[in-house]
């Protein structure tokens, strides 16, 4: 069988604001971690936040608690695969594949902190590895300021 290429899916302005509404203001608990959506995109999602000292998790180092790196390695593994749940169902409308996120929750959740997480400020990256009709699961990376990896993940999703 010959490989067609396929065309990337761009996903709608109303559905990327209703996607950071969501992520960023609706769910407190990534506002109160100061997450921020910078890029969302059918095959992957870029996030940062900045340190505050709220986030310290070994006040002598400065360093950020290992909870908030699962956190938002979670947080972020879910966008990646809501994305690209969302590019599989372009026939509905914007409005109606956010409803999708009601449905979501985390199955399983591996972390691996490979460097103390010290910095001004961080990046989270996920990409969607499968998405079927039930469970999605996606890889997640944790990085420093100067691109230094600190942390993976890997996730499981319920998307039904």
């Amino acid at each position: 069988m010959p490989h067609r290429p396929t065309t990337p899916v761009v996903l709608e302005a109303e559905y990327i604001e209703g996607f950071r509404q969501i992520y960023e203001e609706k769910i407190v608990f990534n506002k109160t971690l100061g997450l921020k959506l910078v890029k969302v995109t059918p095959e992957g999602v870029e996030a940062r936040i900045d340190m505050r000292p709220e986030l310290v998790g070994h006040f002598a180092y400065n360093r950020i608690h290992g909870g908030v790196i699962s956190a938002v390695l979670d947080a972020i593994g879910s966008a990646a695969v809501m994305a690209a749940l969302a590019a599989k169902h372009m026939d509905e409308t914007p409005a109606k594949r956010l409803e999708r996120f009601a449905k979501l929750g985390t199955i399983d959740l591996r972390v691996d902190y490979l460097r103390p997480g010290i910095g001004e400020h961080f990046t989270i990256t996920a990409n969607a590895l499968r998405v079927g009709s039930r469970v999605g699961s996606s890889r997640m990376e944790f990085c420093g300021p100067d691109g230094t990896l600190m942390s993976t993940g890997a996730a499981a999703y319920i998307v039904s």
